[in-house]
C-alpha cells in the first residue's frame, strides 16, 4: 500500500479546501492539491474528466488506534483521505494513499493510523485523476468513533447472509432496509458473520409470492448467473452497493466481514470438484472459484491487508475494542478438510475446521486476552445440524453422540479454555437465517469437558428465512429463544418481516453483557443480561 505521511493543514489551506468542499459536506466541488497548498486553481474543461465515486464510502477492522477506509473510483485514480476529529472538518489531516487501478477493479484502501482513541472521526474520500492530475472527485464523506483506552459503553451489531435465495433490491419495497433499521441504532461497529454476498445466488427481476402479488428486484448482468469469473464475483459485491441502505450503512458503521460458503459457491471446501450434473458451472474446479471469489471479497471488504509474512490476505483476525472486549474473527472455510459423515474417531487432516495453525493462533490470543469480555466470531454456528447432502455434513455438529470428526477440534478448544481458566467467552454466529440463543451446557453434554457458554445466532439480512436446524446434543446445546414460529415454510421473503439481528452492549460500570435480538423493525425479540465471571 503507498502512503505518505498525514498533514496538518494550517488555517489559510483549510479555508481554500473548505470553500471547495463546502465546509466538508458532500458538494458539488472538487477538491484539488492546488486549492489546498496555494497554487493556482485548475479549470476541469470537461466534467468527463472528473473522477466519480459510485459506491460511497466505508470503514473496516478498527481496533485501538486504527481503521481502514474503502472506497472505488470509476477510473486509474490516486486514493486521498481527509480526517478530523471536526465535522467541519477544522485542523483536518490529508493521506495521499494509494492508487486505484483496473487490476483491482479500481477499489482502494488506506490505513488510518495513530488515531486519537475514544474520538469520532470524520473522514472524505477524494480521487485524484491519474491522466490530469489538477482534477479531483467531489469528496464523499464518511464517520466513525474509535475504541476507547478507557472502560466505556460499547454497543454493537451483527449478522449475516445478504442478499440470498433470489431476495434481491426491491425499490418498492425499501431495498435492503435491514441495514437502514441497524444504522439508526448507531452501533459502535458491525460483524458481518459471512455470506456477504450468494455468488451461486442469481436473481431474478421478479418472483411471485405466495398471495399472488410481485417482489421487484433490481438486476444486473453478473447477478443473473452463478459467478464464475473474476468480474462476476466483484459484481456481486458492486450489486449490494447499488442499494442506498447499505452505502448509507457503510458510511457511518466500522465493518469486521468474515466470509463463508456463498461468497463462492455452496458448502464448498478446498480441493472439491463440482458434479458434472451441475450445468450452472463451466468451470469446475471450486479452487479456481474461490481464487477469485477471494479476490473479490478482499477487494470490496474493508480489510487490512497485514498480518502473516506468508499470508498477508488472511482472513482470521482479532481486534480489541478496549478493556472490555477481544473479538476474534475466524475462518471456517481456507483450512478445512472435505465435507463428509464426519465420524472420524481420531483427528486428521480430514478432520480440520479451521486447521492447527489457527487453533493455535486462536488459543494464545483466548490466553492473553486482558479483555473482560471475548467474543468468537463464527461464521457457523457450534450445535446445529448443517447437511451438504444426504451423508455429508458442512458445519461442526454430525447428529447426536460423542465428540467425532470435526467435533474432535471443537472439543480440543473447549477444553482448553476451561482448562486455562478463560473466562467469559461468548459466541456469534449466522448461516442458518433465523435467530437464536443457546446455552451450552455441559450437564446435558455428551462431551462435558468445558465450561458452560453462550451462543447467539443471528440473520438473515434481506434473504430467504429457513430453520429451524436440529440440534446436535454433543456440546449440550439448549434453546432459549427461537425467533420463527412453528411449522413455518421455507424461503420467505423479507416482505413477510422475518429478517433478524443481533446487538451487544458491554456496560462500563457494571461489566454486564446484554445481547438482544432484534427483527426487521428494530423491535427486541429477546434480551439476556450476562454477569461476567469474575
Amino acid at each position: 500500500m503507498e502512503s505518505k505521511p498525514p498533514m496538518k493543514l494550517n488555517r489559510r489551506q483549510f479555508l481554500l479546501t473548505s470553500a471547495a468542499t463546502g465546509g466538508g459536506i458532500i458538494a458539488s466541488n472538487f477538491v484539488s492539491q492546488s486549492q489546498v497548498f496555494g497554487e493556482a486553481p485548475a479549470i476541469i474543461t470537461s466534467e468527463k474528466m472528473r473522477p466519480t465515486i459510485p459506491y460511497g464510502v466505508a470503514c473496516g477492522d478498527i481496533s485501538g488506534n486504527s481503521a481502514i477506509i474503502w472506497s472505488k473510483s470509476d477510473r486509474p485514480s490516486r486514493m486521498i483521505v481527509e480526517y478530523s476529529t471536526s465535522e467541519s472538518f477544522r485542523r483536518v489531516r490529508r493521506l495521499i494513499g494509494p492508487v486505484a487501478l483496473k487490476d483491482s477493479d479500481f477499489t482502494a484502501r488506506l490505513s488510518l493510523d495513530t488515531l486519537p482513541q475514544g474520538e469520532q472521526i470524520f473522514y472524505r474520500v477524494i480521487f485524484q485523476n491519474l491522466a490530469d492530475k489538477k482534477i479531483y472527485s467531489a469528496p464523499v464523506t464518511g464517520t466513525f468513533r474509535t475504541p476507547s483506552k478507557y472502560r466505556q459503553d460499547i454497543f454493537f451489531a451483527w449478522g449475516g447472509d445478504t442478499a440470498g435465495q433470489g431476495w434481491g433490491i426491491n425499490p418498492e419495497f425499501g431495498g435492503m432496509k435491514i441495514y437502514e433499521t441497524m444504522r439508526k441504532m448507531k452501533p459502535d461497529f458491525f460483524i458481518h458473520s459471512g455470506d456477504n454476498i450468494y455468488a451461486d445466488g442469481p436473481i431474478p427481476s421478479q418472483v411471485t409470492l405466495d398471495d399472488g402479488t410481485i417482489w421487484q428486484n433490481l438486476t444486473t448482468a453478473e447477478k443473473s448467473k452463478v459467478a464464475e469469473t473474476l468480474d462476476e464475483f466483484r459484481g456481486n459485491y458492486i450489486y449490494n452497493l447499488m442499494d442506498e441502505n447499505i452505502r448509507r450503512f457503510n458510511a457511518e458503521v466500522p465493518i469486521l466481514s468474515q466470509w463463508d460458503d456463498h461468497e463462492v459457491t455452496n458448502n464448498w471446501y478446498p480441493g472439491e470438484i463440482l458434479p458434472i450434473s451441475d450445468t450452472r458451472y463451466q468451470e469446475k474446479d471450486v479452487s479456481v472459484l474461490a481464487a477469485r471469489g477471494r479476490q473479490a471479497f478482499l477487494e470490496y471488504m474493508p480489510i487490512r491487508f497485514n498480518g502473516d509474512p506468508k499470508d498477508t490476505t488472511k482472513i482470521y483476525r482479532s481486534f480489541n475494542y478496549g478493556p472490555l472486549l477481544d473479538i476474534f474473527m475466524l475462518d471456517e472455510r481456507t483450512y478445512r478438510g472435505k465435507n463428509t459423515p464426519n465420524r472420524q474417531t481420531v483427528q486428521s487432516q480430514e478432520t480440520e475446521f479451521l486447521g492447527n495453525k489457527q487453533i493455535r493462533w486462536l488459543k494464545k490470543q483466548l490466553q492473553q486476552s486482558k479483555a473482560t469480555w471475548k467474543v468468537i466470531a463464527s461464521d457457523m454456528p457450534l450445535g446445529l445440524v448443517v447437511r451438504d447432502g444426504s451423508t455429508d455434513f458442512e458445519a461442526w455438529a454430525n447428529g447426536d453422540g460423542p465428540a467425532l470428526g470435526r467435533e474432535l477440534e471443537l472439543a480440543d478448544l473447549l477444553r482448553f479454555i476451561k482448562r486455562n481458566h478463560i473466562k467469559n467467552v461468548v459466541w456469534l454466529t449466522a448461516d442458518v437465517h433465523y435467530a437464536a440463543a443457546h446455552y451450552y451446557d455441559p450437564a446435558k453434554a455428551v462431551f462435558t469437558d468445558f465450561k458452560p457458554f453462550w451462543e447467539f445466532v443471528a440473520g438473515p439480512l434481506n434473504a430467504g428465512t429457513f430453520g429451524p436446524n436440529t440440534l446436535d446434543n454433543t456440546f449440550g446445546p439448549q434453546v432459549k429463544f427461537l425467533s420463527i414460529p412453528p411449522g413455518m415454510k421455507a424461503n420467505r421473503p423479507p416482505s413477510e418481516g422475518l429478517q433478524f439481528f443481533g446487538t451487544v452492549k458491554i456496560n462500563s460500570y457494571t461489566t454486564v453483557m446484554t445481547v438482544e435480538l432484534h427483527n426487521l423493525k428494530g423491535e427486541t425479540l429477546y434480551s439476556i443480561d450476562l454477569p461476567p465471571e469474575k
